[in-house]
């Protein structure tokens, strides 16, 4: 009976504990600002419906840049840089292709001080050194590309199987060790003509070898930067 007693006693200590377990943890603001725009993706993405976008012209929002800009600006007015309170967040252009050299377009964006509104740090940074072998140059290139988290912006100039050229995207997961993949959201890195007309796909939670982006940006005069949003993102006063 005694033995009874202290069981019951014990459970009742631990039911409320298991209740407290099971609660959410509140996102911090930079991860609400993260999903928030993973989810914006995800909505375009299912309104879709696997149907081409049109992504022919500079303001069209299904081109590969102009899309994740897209799914910065429809979440950004709700968060500021706990260093500039005061200032609306920007996401940086890419930089021009004469600022670019000796590289080709499209591995970098510009670069933007924090005080003009960039919430953005370069996390990782890729580019080709024709001073090492293509071998090195690989192994650089992996370990570069191991450092992508769930909200990264990744930016690369690339000879890949859809296109040549730049291409921007964002990771909706960490890189995933066991299976040496990333997972990401874009658009326009699939696409078609119809009458002369480009459209592209959306993709949501793709995924890949790292190996498969290696091939296309690890290339002499090519490269590519992962963009992370700063650790004092706070929502707007």
């Amino acid at each position: 009976m005694k033995r009874l007693v202290c069981l019951l006693s014990a459970l009742l200590i631990a039911l409320p504990l298991a209740g407290f377990a099971l609660q959410e943890i509140p996102l911090t603001p930079r991860e609400d600002f993260i999903s928030r725009m993973i989810q914006t993706a995800r909505e375009e993405y299912d309104a879709a419906n696997g149907r081409a976008r049109k992504a022919s012209s500079s303001g069209d929002i299904y081109v590969c840049k102009n899309f994740t800009v897209y799914m910065f600006r429809e979440n950004r007015d709700d968060f500021r840089m706990a260093e500039f309170p005061e200032v609306k967040l920007v996401i940086p252009d890419n930089l021009p292709p004469e600022e670019s050299k000796p590289y080709v377009y499209g591995a970098a964006w510009m670069d933007i001080p924090p005080e003009k509104g960039n919430p953005f740090t370069a996390a990782a940074v890729f580019r080709y050194d024709s001073k090492l072998n293509k071998e090195e140059n690989r192994r650089l290139a992996r370990e570069f590309l191991m450092q992508a988290k769930r909200g990264d912006f990744f930016q690369m100039a690339a000879n890949y199987y859809y296109g040549v050229g730049a291409h921007s995207l964002v990771f909706t997961a960490d890189y995933d060790p066991d299976t040496d993949t990333v997972t990401w959201t874009d658009s326009n890195m699939k696409g078609k003509k119809v009458g002369g007309v480009r459209y592209g796909y959306i993709q949501f939670d793709a995924k890949k070898d790292i190996d498969w982006f290696v091939d296309a940006f690890c290339r002499r005069g090519y490269g590519a930067t992962i963009y992370r949003l700063r650790e004092d993102i706070i929502y707007a006063p």
